[in-house]
């Protein structure tokens, strides 16, 4: 407890007089309780945990460049990341789609309408199997875009995607659809 100092005064003979000095309080204790409570806050609370995402890279041996993965075409469907926050995509190959490149924009209106509705659809087509989405980034995209993609896949819980190179036809797609602008 906090305690008052204070000097009697009695020591001299003569007038009493009225002290002007104030009395000392002793801060120990609080001080004590001070680092205490810090000391109880610090070892109590939880931090943010930085979040990432679980990404399966390939190995870094040497690929044979005509060793192909083939996808069902009806299991399959493929987005063009291009410019201005777009993404073309298209179910099927792109030399016969099933359903033809169309320009959408990111986020719960755009891609993940398509890809509920991809979920839904492919596995009647399919036979019971689950969706494949095949994301291609050009490079005009940037890399907010492709992990706005990656955010999406985990929101809409799709089990089965890739990431890979585009190529020669799906850049002319993104350029007659507008999405391949400096």
């Amino acid at each position: 407890m906090a305690e008052l100092n204070q000097d009697g005064g009695k020591d001299k003979g003569g007038k009493v007089r009225a002290k002007k000095a104030g009395g000392k309080v002793d801060l120990t204790a609080m001080v004590d309780l001070a680092f205490l409570l810090i000391t109880f806050f610090m070892l109590t609370t939880s931090l943010n945990t930085p979040q990432a995402m679980d990404v399966a890279m390939p190995d870094k041996n040497k690929m044979d460049q005509t060793d192909n993965l083939e996808i069902a075409d009806n299991r399959s469907i493929t987005l063009l990341l291009g410019s201005d926050d777009k993404i073309s995509w298209y179910y099927g190959q792109l030399a016969k789609p099933i359903y033809p490149p169309t320009t959408i924009d990111y986020g719960s209106e755009g891609i993940r309408q398509v890809l509920l509705r991809m979920q839904k659809e492919v596995p009647q087509r399919a036979g019971g199997k689950d969706l494949i989405v095949v994301i291609r980034p050009s490079e005009k995209s940037v890399q907010r875009n492709l992990v706005d993609i990656l955010d999406e896949m985990r929101i809409v819980d799709v089990k089965r995607y890739m990431i890979s190179k585009i190529n020669s036809d799906e850049i002319e797609v993104l350029k007659s659809e507008g999405l391949f602008n400096d």
